[in-house]
């Protein structure tokens, strides 16, 4: 199998097949983002040639062990839905030549990327099988998502997703706690509600910001320009997200970056997650949370 580097994945494609068609970020601007930083380069496209060749060889594996044969595969990298329609077409082409049993295609996508595919290509790109794609949003605060650099704003969240939500391709997103600064993280989560109570993640992930010195979001810091969030204060800011979204949505704080896990399906369990917090913003000193934060060596 051809894959490059550390390979990042959400938790709920935990049994889908992995497969390289992309590596590296497009953008690879975000202050606060170092998990590419181990590539030599910025972003590549895999070869049709490679694609087709680790098809052949994951359909020799299921082959050998039929029982752990997956329906979905999940196309790494750190935004395949950059790729040009045709290329992504071509992909799912591929995919369902080797592995007719496939019956969906995932992946990672910046908001930017759908911007760039009309509304006949997200209806057809969802028939060849394209849904589910997991979209680190970050917050629905303009201010962090300017001083990140994210290359978007809460309207383009609302104007792209709705266009996916129209085409009938589901998605899910990241939200990453504490992004918008000490001080500013419950206005950052009532943002962020207020952007995703007008669409339909399928899901909600949380994770919380963990500042690494290799980022440009350290320089920021030493340079005063940007104060982190103490680690209780983001969980208050979780609460204040939870609080506040309407929506019917799995919610999760499941990755590493969070010493408490926890999810549940809003609206139903609410109340629980809300007790969850309240019990370690109560409970749990800020200098355990500190010690956890720093021990982290990465997400």
């Amino acid at each position: 199998m051809h894959y490059t580097g550390t390979i990042w994945r959400p938790p709920y494609e935990a049994s889908s097949l992995l497969l390289e068609v992309t590596a590296g970020c497009t953008h690879h601007r975000c202050k606060f983002c170092t998990l590419y930083e181990e590539l030599p380069f910025k972003f590549r496209m895999s070869p049709l040639a490679d694609i087709e060749e680790d098809l052949m060889e994951l359909k020799e594996q299921s082959e050998l062990w039929p029982d752990h044969h997956g329906r979905r595969v999940f196309l790494t990298g750190a935004n395949p839905f950059v790729l040009k329609y045709g290329r992504l077409m071509e992909i799912a082409s591929l995919i369902h030549r080797y592995h007719p049993a496939i019956e969906t295609i995932g992946c990672f996508a910046r908001v930017t990327d759908v911007t760039a595919k009309t509304d006949k290509e997200l209806s057809n790109l969802r028939q060849a099988g394209y849904d589910g794609i997991t979209i680190g949003i970050e917050t629905g605060d303009d201010e962090a998502l300017i001083f990140m650099d994210k290359g978007y704003l809460a309207s383009d969240i609302i104007q792209q997703c709705s266009r996916l939500d129209k085409a009938g391709i589901s998605y899910n997103f990241f939200y990453l706690t504490s992004i918008s600064g000490a001080g500013r993280g419950e206005i950052g989560a009532k943002a962020t509600a207020e952007v995703c109570n007008q669409l339909h993640p399928v899901r909600i992930g949380a994770n919380m910001l963990t500042v690494y010195p290799e980022s440009g979001l350290y320089q920021e810091i030493q340079k005063g320009n940007w104060k982190e969030e103490g680690e209780l204060e983001r969980y208050m800011e979780l609460r204040t997200l939870v609080k506040n979204l309407k929506i019917p949505v799995y919610f999760g704080a499941l990755g590493a970056s969070n010493a408490f896990q926890l999810q549940g399906i809003l609206p139903r369990d609410k109340e629980k997650l809300l007790y969850t917090l309240d019990q370690i913003i109560e409970t749990v000193s800020e200098e355990e949370l500190q010690r956890y934060r720093r021990n982290l060596p990465h997400l």
